[in-house]
């Protein structure tokens, strides 16, 4: 069974970096996309950016410009570079996977979550 585990989240202020890391455990990964979600208490999950084996790479037009999704299959590690940063980015940020639909956003697509971590962005 896959565990997924986020690391990297903490408090910044507006204008800064933080880079956001999941590392995937306990079966492979070759068959499988990964992707960002994001969730502020009392509204839904939404997707953030996803990436596929090939390395394409989708954003919600909130963060285009700003975050860079990447992965190192050899770990395998995925990774969100998250620059310039605004209060409304702060959120708990999720890491998951799909086998079928790569390169979507659609929380409903994915069937493997971690347990994610807290991004929180001060003005």
């Amino acid at each position: 069974q896959v565990q997924l585990v986020e690391s990297g989240g903490g408090s910044v202020q507006t204008g800064g970096s933080l880079r956001l890391s999941c590392v995937a455990s306990g079966s492979s990964n070759s068959r499988y996309c990964m992707g960002w979600f994001r969730q502020v208490p009392g509204k839904e999950r939404e997707g953030v950016a996803a990436i596929t084996s090939g390395g394409y790479t989708v954003y919600v037009d909130s963060v285009k410009g700003r975050f860079t999704i990447s992965q190192d299959n050899a770990k395998p590690t995925l990774y969100l570079q998250m620059n310039s940063l605004k209060p409304d980015d702060t959120a708990m940020y999720y890491c998951a996977r799909t086998r079928y639909f790569c390169g979507s956003l659609r929380v409903e697509r994915y069937n493997d979550w971690g347990q994610g971590t807290q991004v929180t962005v001060s003005s």
